[in-house]
């Protein structure tokens, strides 16, 4: 596909990482913003990089200049897809949400269950998927996306301040790349928009059958087919049914508290900032912040 006009390409991307509200900010920043037409993540600088910039300038092509245009795809943990993004958008500026790594890696799992990408109870994907533990490393991956686009281009929020106080998380959002602040007056509960994976597949092969169908589509920008689908409730019926997934029991979490720990406290001396509710049981985390919510 070749380029008639110089490429459109993204001032911003929200490279996540993923399970941290991203689809919430894709939804609150459309229409504001212009976004891959069709599609939430395009992954082109991590899974459909071979198809060359042209096949990403594409998903531009209706920018006509007159706002920002901006990708929010969680490329977090990939250094290969931060030193593309380097190579095509020196100038790009760099948004990140970190969630608490107990939550992330318990809602990272739930996601590889629900697309048939690993199986097994959660104790056992997280010792057979290293990537679970590298996706909460924030202070690691962190420090390659300051050397590579500057520390004042790249923006730390939390998603406990997502869910708290999204019209504040917002305004950081939209004054740090130079957008007009938007209100959410009108929009529900974040929750309502943060996706969610409550049961496995009913039918393991159906939805690994689903995966490839849904991928070879989107290697052709087949959006709208994939849209179709999802609205007709297919990818639900190939993807759900099964199994829900249950909480994390409290001996699973302080487990994961002390796993996570040493990553906790590295990201408190890289940001100097304090993440003590990070190390607290969950029942403690959400009693104090019931109790912050009454005072305000």
């Amino acid at each position: 596909m070749a380029s008639a006009r110089p490429l459109r390409l993204p001032e911003f991307i929200g490279v996540g990482p993923g399970r941290t509200g991203t689809t919430w900010l894709h939804r609150v920043l459309e229409g504001h913003v212009d976004l891959p037409y069709g599609v939430k993540e395009t992954q082109f600088f991590n899974t459909f990089y071979a198809k060359g910039i042209d096949w990403y300038a594409h998903h531009f092509r209706y920018a006509d200049g007159s706002r920002k245009i901006a990708e929010i795809c969680p490329y977090f943990i990939d250094p290969q897809a931060r030193d593309r993004i380097k190579l095509h958008i020196p100038n790009c500026k760099i948004i990140t949400t970190l969630r608490n790594p107990v939550d992330h890696s318990y809602s990272a799992y739930k996601l590889l269950r629900h697309y048939v990408w690993a199986r097994g109870s959660f104790e056992e994907v997280l010792n057979t998927r290293p990537h679970l533990d590298r996706g909460n490393r924030y202070a690691f991956h962190l420090k390659g996306w300051f050397d590579k686009f500057g520390r004042e281009n790249v923006l730390i929020t939390m998603y406990d301040e997502l869910r708290a106080d999204p019209q504040r998380y917002l305004d950081r959002v939209c004054d740090f790349v130079g957008i007009a602040r938007i209100s959410l007056a009108d929009r529900g509960p974040v929750g309502d928009d943060v996706n969610a994976y409550e049961r496995a597949p009913k039918n393991r092969k159906l939805a690994q059958n689903a995966r490839h169908v849904m991928y070879w589509l989107r290697s052709r920008q087949a959006y709208g087919a994939i849209n179709l689908l999802d609205r007709a409730g297919v990818w639900q019926y190939c993807y759900g049914r099964g199994e829900k997934f249950p909480p994390l029991t409290p001996e699973q979490e302080a487990k994961l508290r002390e796993r996570y720990r040493p990553e906790v406290e590295a990201l408190e001396e890289l940001l100097e900032i304090d993440l003590s509710a990070w190390k607290r049981p969950r029942l403690a985390r959400e009693s104090k912040s019931d109790l912050a919510a009454s005072a305000r």
